[in-house]
Order: C-alpha cells, then sequence, then structure tokens
C-alpha cells in the first residue's frame, strides 16, 4: 500500500504582520511534525503567536517578491510534500480529514478551491481562483504574475475534493494601503505582454475601463453575493474598489506625457512605460 502524504508533508506559510489571522490557519496544522513559517519581517504579535505552537519553525527573510519568497520556502523544506498556505487560509474539517488519509499516487500535485468569507461568514461565490497548494517540494517552482505568483509543478495536479477557507481579518485600512503597490504592478505586467499573451479578463482590464462594471456585476450578480447581506456588498465593493485603483493606474500612464506613445491596440491602452490581477485581488 503507498504511504500516506501528511506524515511526508510540511506546511509553509510566508507572513508579514498577520497576526489577526496566523492562529486560525495555525490551528488547522497540528497534525503537522514541522510548519515553516518564512517571515518578511513582521513588527506585530505574529511572531509570538508563531512560537507559541511547539513545531513551528521561523526563517526570516526580507521580502523582495512573493515567487522568491516562495521558492526560498522551497529550500528550507526536507520532506517530501509542501503544503503551501497564506496566513489567511483556513483548511475546513473535511479538507483536513481528506489530506490526513489521502496516500501517495501518480499526481504531483493537487489543488482546492476556495470559500470566501468577510468577518467570518462564508459567501456563496467569490472570484477567487483554485490554487495547486499540496505538491512535492522538488518538482514545484514559483513564478511573478504581476503582484501575485503562480506555481508550475512538474507532474500531475489533481483537485482535492474539500475547499479551504479564504477569511482575511487584517484591518481594511491595510488592504487599502495594499492596493496602490499591487496596481502598480498589476499595470506592469499589463502593459509589458502583448495583447496575444493575455487572457481575456486580462485583455479586458487591460482596457481600463470595462474591468471594474464587469467585476461589480459578476461579483454581485453571478456569484451572488447580493444574497449574502452586508458581507456580500462588502466583497463586491472591494473587488471592484480594486479594479478601479488598477484602470486609474492605467488611464494615468496613457495621460502622462511621453516622449513614444504606441498606439490604441483592440481598445488596450498603449504600451507606455514599464511600469496583473487575478480575478482576485488580495
Amino acid at each position: 500500500m503507498a504511504d500516506l502524504i501528511a506524515p511526508k508533508a510540511t506546511p509553509m506559510i510566508i507572513t508579514l504582520n498577520e497576526a489577526p489571522n496566523l492562529a486560525r490557519c495555525l490551528d488547522r496544522l497540528l497534525w503537522a511534525r514541522r510548519i515553516l513559517i518564512v517571515d518578511s519581517g513582521s513588527s506585530d504579535e505574529t511572531l509570538a503567536i508563531a512560537r507559541s505552537y511547539p513545531q513551528v519553525d521561523v526563517v526570516h527573510r526580507r521580502f523582495d517578491d512573493f515567487a522568491s519568497q516562495c521558492n526560498f520556502g522551497l529550500t528550507q523544506i526536507a520532506t517530501q510534500w509542501a503544503l503551501s498556505l497564506d496566513a489567511d487560509y483556513e483548511l475546513s474539517a473535511a479538507l483536513e480529514q481528506e489530506i490526513l488519509s489521502m496516500r501517495e499516487g501518480d499526481a504531483a500535485g493537487y489543488s482546492a478551491a476556495f470559500i470566501y468569507r468577510v468577518h467570518g461568514r462564508p459567501l456563496r461565490g467569490a472570484l477567487y481562483p483554485p490554487r495547486t497548494v499540496l505538491y512535492q517540494a522538488r518538482r514545484a517552482v514559483y513564478r511573478n504574475e504581476g503582484h501575485g505568483h503562480r506555481i508550475e509543478v512538474q507532474g500531475k495536479v489533481e483537485r482535492l475534493d474539500a475547499s479551504i477557507f479564504h477569511d482575511d481579518r487584517k484591518p481594511l485600512s491595510t488592504w487599502i494601503d495594499s492596493q496602490k503597490r499591487y496596481a502598480r504592478q498589476e499595470a506592469d505586467y499589463l502593459l509589458s505582454r502583448p495583447l496575444s499573451a493575455l487572457n481575456w479578463p486580462d485583455r479586458l482590464r487591460r482596457m481600463a475601463w470595462p474591468a471594474p462594471l464587469l467585476v461589480f456585476l459578476y461579483a454581485l450578480l453571478w456569484k451572488r453575493c447580493v444574497l449574502d447581506g452586508w458581507q456580500g456588498w462588502y466583497y463586491a465593493l472591494q473587488r471592484t474598489a480594486a479594479e478601479i485603483v488598477i484602470a486609474l493606474e492605467l488611464i494615468d500612464r496613457r495621460l502622462a506625457p511621453s516622449t513614444t506613445e504606441a498606439p490604441f491596440e483592440n481598445g488596450a491602452l498603449p504600451l507606455a512605460g514599464s511600469r496583473r490581477t487575478k480575478c482576485e485581488v488580495d
């Protein structure tokens, strides 16, 4: 019989001032023999919370980008498998049991879908895409895409049956401050690639004006957030605000004086400067 995966897996969490979230994440990982936290310079209670869990091992690395931080973390893992989580992720009880019962097969990785929570209340739907979270560490590498990152796994990736809760409890002001930086990075990504290399959501985003309106309607109506009370409105407005900041960044670059301007390409903004987000922006 094939070996169980869980005893061969090390959870890895990247942190930066995650005190409002970290304990909920760690409480679902008590089965792990070792939990790796790569801290990026936290100044709140993150490290104190981490060190209150005996199996947590904290390493420090100054943050430059998400992919580099994750790739560094993988070098600190000796086990065959890694379970990569954000600090605002919480394994559902069903997913915890699924991982504990899984045995090795021909898959090199496993992806999970997410249930988005706002202040603890789950939404009917969200824009957050499935993500590969459990994988063989030596067969994986992270690459940057805009403000975020994606993982490339050598081999077959299968879908886990159960879900992960996404529940960021950091203050709204922290989220607002981060959007300015994210918008610049997303604009860099969108304007540095030919239109043919972008998927349809990013092509719409690069046009600037359609994305905020479409995201608002998509989240509120198609994802049924309108039925989730104030939490649903909060989410739809938050997603729309993120798209508005990206659109403003793109339009600002279009209007800024430039010695060279490329023509419009199918409604896209000109490729001025070198200055991405998936449908979801953290």
